[in-house]
């Protein structure tokens, strides 16, 4: 079974968009908190998002880079994900979800990664789909 080329472009677009707006969210973060008791404005509950955000690129990076891989037969966006995935599991569920500089360091360091992976899958995919007659 093998994914549509315009499918599996359109996701990686997706991932890319997606974990690339997530890094720079986790770099804005600490700024934005910094900025809220100025504004009379608290944190409430929506700060722990990043952990839903975190299990929804994990799922939908495995899912494209997948497809992906069906076509193009390289691990080399793999290299990117799980390290980035590693990063933003970690700063996500450990300790380090304190939301301190750390976590964001990390975060965005991860996002970047995970942007990097859907970017680099997409450029594969394309590759082989114009090589593809």
């Amino acid at each position: 079974m093998s994914a549509n080329p315009s499918t599996l472009a359109k996701a990686d677009r997706l991932g890319f968009a997606a974990s690339f707006l997530c890094a720079v969210h986790c770099a804005l973060l600490p700024i934005a908190l910094a900025l809220l008791p100025s504004l009379g404005l608290g944190m409430g509950g929506w700060i722990d998002l990043d952990q839903g955000f975190v299990v929804f690129a994990t799922l939908l990076g495995a899912t494209t880079l997948t497809l992906g891989y069906r076509r193009h037969r390289t691990f080399h966006a793999w290299a990117l994900l799980v390290p980035a995935l590693v990063l933003v599991w970690i700063a996500s569920f450990t300790p380090l979800h304190s939301h301190t500089a750390g976590h964001a360091l990390v975060m965005v360091i991860g996002g970047l990664m995970l942007a990097g992976a859907h970017f680099l899958n997409l450029r594969l995919t394309h590759a082989v789909t114009a090589a593809d007659p």
